[in-house]
């Protein structure tokens, strides 16, 4: 036999995800790239490994048990990899992360080029709500979360990492026709996120502090998928800024120039005082502490046009 590390990991994926698709999906190949490795690995076994019925790909008893042997296999090679790193000096470990929804167009900027240099660090970073990110930090299950709003229910310290603003936007321009802002709010058909998100809450904040009365339209349950109604012409939102470049240049969306608006909180990295940081986890605060700034002038100079 002579099957390679890389097809080891292709058909453990494959098993993980009981889809060819779904893992070149997460192993950021092409489909047949997969299927070449999946057929070829298959080639050295005289009994299958896996059997197609219909569209669906099943895994069979056998390819069960070859799938626990290639993890661990690889479990075992990354552990040669870390002991070697370790033996050379380079910082080796997880760094757990938990960030909101809207979070996915931070925090990657400010992780990208610790991670490069650091490649014995393994990222974890679960994209979820508002109040499972709250729930993993006070479990001290990660080592850093990112908010938009900072916890009052948890004793934590914080590095500020950017701006996070809201406007409201929509397809197209709302002529006024001698109303008043209030009016004209009251009279949109109004996109809410889920109950429990930060956007949510400061859309709804907003809205009491104005007293208006909003005709709700719809409520979804991710910033994506209101993004996407707002273009199908469904209606309008309060939306933070850091998820619209590409749609406010390229002039898809608009921003309705309306009173209070824009909303402004701050994009937070937050941890439990007093927690006892890994050594990854403090080279990464240090990391974060000289970067940012630098950063946030390379990655959002877009921002401030807006």
């Amino acid at each position: 036999m002579n099957y390679t590390l890389n097809q080891l990991k292709i058909f453990l994926t494959i098993t993980e995800l009981e889809s060819v698709t779904k893992a070149s999906e997460e192993l950021h190949l092409t489909q047949p790239a997969v299927s070449i490795q999946l057929k070829n690995f298959q080639q050295q076994f005289d009994i299958p490994l896996t059997e197609t019925i219909g569209r669906k790909i099943h895994i069979t008893e056998f390819g069960h048990e070859i799938a626990e042997a290639a993890k661990s296999i690889l479990e075992q090679v990354a552990r040669i990899n870390y002991k070697t790193m370790a033996f050379q000096g380079q910082l080796i470990g997880k760094l757990k992360i938990s960030i909101v929804s809207t979070g996915k167009y931070v925090m990657p900027h400010f992780l990208t080029d610790f991670i490069m240099e650091n490649p014995g660090v393994r990222l974890i970073m679960d994209v979820t709500n508002k109040g499972k990110v709250i729930k993993s930090l006070e479990n001290n299950e990660v080592d850093f979360s990112l908010v938009s709003v900072l916890p009052t229910s948890l004793n934590v310290e914080s590095i500020p990492l950017l701006k996070n603003k809201l406007f409201l936007v929509g397809k197209e321009i709302v002529d006024h026709q001698n109303r008043t802002d209030k009016e004209l709010f009251e009279n949109l058909p109004l996109i809410y996120r889920e109950r429990g998100s930060g956007t949510r809450h400061a859309m709804e904040y907003y809205i009491k502090q104005n007293n208006i009365v909003a005709l709700k339209k719809l409520e979804l349950t991710s910033n994506e998928a209101v993004k996407q109604a707002i273009l199908a012409g469904m209606g309008y939102s309060i939306m933070p800024l850091i998820g619209l470049k590409n749609e406010l240049i390229n002039k898809e969306l608009l921003i309705i120039p309306i009173e209070n608006l824009p909303i402004e909180t701050t994009w937070q990295m937050i941890w439990l005082k007093d927690k006892k940081h890994s050594p990854v986890a403090e080279a990464y605060l240090k990391y974060i502490n000289e970067q940012k700034n630098e950063i946030v002038q390379r990655k959002f100079n877009w921002y401030d046009n807006f």
